[in-house]
């Protein structure tokens, strides 16, 4: 796992960037992504579902229902879908009780100052320059990336 990232982590990226990727004039199906990513529909389903109440996706209802992103993809980041898979944070251990002596106070600080670097440089990579490394075209240009067309 790079950099410990759990697993629904990773599915949310994956997930993220393929609606992006191919969420043209409609929603994508979950059973597109799991097609296309491997990400088991079971698995997926409550992923997406976080994502939505994450507020980093729209889930539409419906037979020809799906999920589109709630916002332009140059403003979703990394960190933004970090955050919105909520209790699966970087770092974070299952069942870990937290301790309470001084040298672990101290360890605690310094990996939360650590998580905030980090969460810090994720919200640097917009899930645009995701698509862009996915499609082989590696960095947007200049412009495009600063242009804002939002009223």
């Amino acid at each position: 796992m790079p950099l410990g990232l759990t697993d629904k982590q990773i599915a949310a990226i994956d997930a993220v960037v393929d609606i992006a990727l191919h969420g043209g004039a409609g929603p994508v199906q979950s059973s597109e992504i799991t097609n296309r990513q491997g990400i088991p529909r079971r698995y997926l389903e409550p992923v997406l579902q976080r994502l939505s109440r994450g507020g980093i996706l729209v889930g539409i209802r419906g037979p020809a229902g799906g999920y589109r992103l709630a916002r332009e993809r140059r403003r979703i980041t990394l960190g933004d879908l970090l955050r919105a898979m909520d209790g699966d944070g970087a770092g974070e251990a299952a069942g870990a009780k937290p301790r309470s002596s001084p040298v672990q106070s101290v360890v605690g600080l310094a990996l939360g100052e650590i998580e905030a670097e980090f969460l810090a440089r994720l919200d640097a990579i917009t899930v645009e320059a995701l698509c862009w490394r996915a499609q082989g075209g590696g960095r947007p240009k200049t412009p495009s990336a600063t242009m804002d067309f939002s009223i």
